[in-house]
């Protein structure tokens, strides 16, 4: 299938899963506490992020012709080499940068992305708040939650997620949109997605990073405000 096809059966996907969570029949039949209609009743999709990461210049052109304007990256190096001339193209664009940051990369990735997902820990905090200090900028942030508290990931664990929340927000002085998170592999992503969300309205944060290629419909119903799609939409790398 093609990148527009795998886009549109995406948006379709994540549709049909709505109304089937909620026994609708169709958008008019949704409850109104919901929130996936536009005051029109227009269907209101996630936004989609493309992870354009190991995608080719082809691949990626494809989706900029279809409209898509956020695209996710996890390597500095990679991502420069994409959207440098392109940004004097698409001044549109919004990149995410979705992967670990080390500190000595945060004057480039505040340089170059326009949201941070991936904010894990104290030190890239206080450099990615000096960078924007001397660059001018105010970079919408993410706490990376490290919702199954799996030793090898990355995020902050729960239990310590109030503190560090309140670090980055009264002490360093980050703007923090949300949380973002990646389930544990091979097990069911729902039961994670609601703690996210859950964690969101406990600290008073208004929006969630959740869903990959492989549980995007699980995130879309669950609320999830962003979507980072890779192979889904490009295919197989």
């Amino acid at each position: 299938m093609s990148i527009a096809e795998n886009y549109q059966q995406i948006k379709d996907d994540i549709k049909r899963a709505i109304l089937h969570f909620y026994c609708a029949e169709d958008l008019a039949s949704l409850p109104p506490y919901t929130d996936f209609t536009d005051a029109d009743g227009t269907f209101k999709c996630p936004e989609i992020i493309a992870v354009s990461k190991k995608q080719s210049a082809e691949k990626i052109d494809a989706a900029l012709t279809l409209g898509l304007r956020h695209f996710g990256e996890n390597q500095l190096q990679e991502a420069q080499a994409h959207w440098a001339e392109r940004r004097k193209v698409y001044p549109d664009l919004t990149l995410h940068l979705i992967g670990a940051l080390q500190s000595n990369k945060a004057a480039d990735a505040v340089a170059l992305f326009d949201v941070i997902h991936s904010v894990d820990r104290e030190k890239i905090a206080q450099c990615l708040k000096q960078e924007m200090d001397k660059q001018g900028r105010d970079l919408p942030c993410f706490i990376q939650v490290n919702i199954g508290e799996e030793p090898q990931k990355s995020g902050i664990l729960p239990a310590d997620l109030g503190a560090f929340i309140r670090y980055c927000q009264q002490d360093v002085g980050l703007n923090i949109k949300g949380l973002m998170c990646i389930p544990p592999l091979g097990e069911s992503a729902g039961i994670y997605f609601s703690l996210l969300k859950k964690y969101a309205k406990t600290y008073n944060l208004k929006e969630v990073s959740m869903g990959m290629s492989s549980d995007y419909e699980q995130a879309a119903v669950l609320g999830a405000d962003y979507l980072r799609i890779g192979t889904a939409l490009f295919g197989e790398r």
